[in-house]
């Protein structure tokens, strides 16, 4: 039998015999939405593939202590957002300002361009990269993994009312951005 539940997926975690063959279910339902969150985050593949595998390390590392107060996914969000964070804080040593690093990242979007269709998903991520950092979290949260506020709120240890603020603001920015720079 395939475990399909989180609720199976721990359990064969928890069981010695059947840990390893848990962890793959978990990295395999998980992998990919995990991936594009931290991508959309740090923008490279290269910088995402890391943070991707670091976050998987403290999952596997972490996982019998869940609790489970909240889903596992929002568990997940939350182990690689923070794991985004670090990385940004990592960064911040080596550069001056959260200003820098967003604009090391807006060039290696522009650099990727290509097409016309690529050049306004890069002006979107753009604006988006442009936003203050907890506002870049929330509507990456909330526009692109469908997060509720709840479930963003368990990820950012924030209030819905802070974070639904927070995504009107960003999407007011970046529609202003988008208007400003056609």
């Amino acid at each position: 039998m395939i475990a399909t539940t989180d609720e199976e997926i721990l359990s064969m975690f928890r069981e010695q015999s059947t840990k390893s063959k848990g962890f793959t279910l978990l990295m395999n339902k998980y992998n990919e939405r995990i991936y594009w969150h931290i991508r959309r985050l740090v923008v490279s593949h290269d910088d995402a593939q890391d943070v991707l595998q670091e976050t998987f390390i403290n999952v596997y590392n972490g996982l019998d202590g869940f609790a489970g107060d909240s889903k596992l996914y929002t568990w997940l969000y939350k182990i690689a957002t923070n794991e985004c964070l670090r990385l940004f804080r990592t960064k911040k040593k080596f550069l001056t300002s959260y200003d820098e690093i967003n604009d090391k990242l807006i060039n290696q979007l522009h650099d990727s361009s290509n097409t016309d269709a690529d050049a306004i998903l890069v002006k979107f991520q753009e604006a988006i990269l442009r936003l203050p950092e907890k506002q870049q979290l929330v509507f990456n949260m909330r526009y692109y993994d469908d997060l509720s506020y709840e479930e963003i709120s368990q990820v950012l240890n924030s209030s819905v009312a802070t974070l639904k603020t927070n995504y009107h603001y960003a999407s007011g920015k970046i529609k202003e951005f988008m208007l400003n720079n056609s």
